[in-house]
């Protein structure tokens, strides 16, 4: 093989791993950020929650996934909403593969690619379950997920998750 033939693919490979790393989307980038205990994680269900004042009420199984995977930031009614991820985790790990059938490294994957092209931003990443819900809380058309031991006058849950 020659070697222009492959000095293109791994500029490629270059720019896209250091484009990730930028943003924070290469899967082999870990927050540092407290874990929720994972026998409390494991042991509960998922639920996708927005603010109890927001104009979100309904979000379907699909609609979830879309969001999830970038495919949209919009619902059916085309209201516009901002994604709240929790930090890598057991929770985070269920969530992606209940919903969209891929990991978390899948899906971070699929995030960099969308985010490359310039066509969608990520989804907020909280450094803890109390981060999240100030964000949720505060943020108008924002949709998260917490676990289902979460509860809050101040969300309301759009969609539950169980295994």
């Amino acid at each position: 093989m020659s070697r222009s033939r492959l000095i293109s693919p791994l500029r490629t490979v270059v720019a896209c791993a250091f484009t990730a790393l930028l943003l924070g989307t290469a899967p082999f980038v870990r927050s540092v950020a407290a874990e929720p205990d994972k026998a409390t994680a494991a042991a509960s269900g998922v639920q996708l929650v927005t603010s109890a004042k927001g104009a979100v009420n309904v979000l379907s199984r699909e609609e979830a996934t879309q969001l999830l995977l970038g495919h949209r930031n919009r619902l059916n009614d085309g209201t516009p909403v901002t994604l709240i991820d929790l930090p890598s985790g057991q929770i985070r790990a269920r969530l992606y593969q209940i919903l969209t059938g891929k990991n978390p490294v899948q899906v971070r994957a699929n995030w960099s690619r969308l985010v490359f092209s310039g066509r969608v931003r990520p989804p907020l990443e909280a450094s803890n379950e109390n981060e999240a819900l100030e964000w949720l809380i505060n943020t108008p058309n924002a949709i998260g997920y917490l676990p289902s031991a979460v509860n809050d006058k101040r969300i309301k849950v759009l969609l539950l998750v169980d295994g």
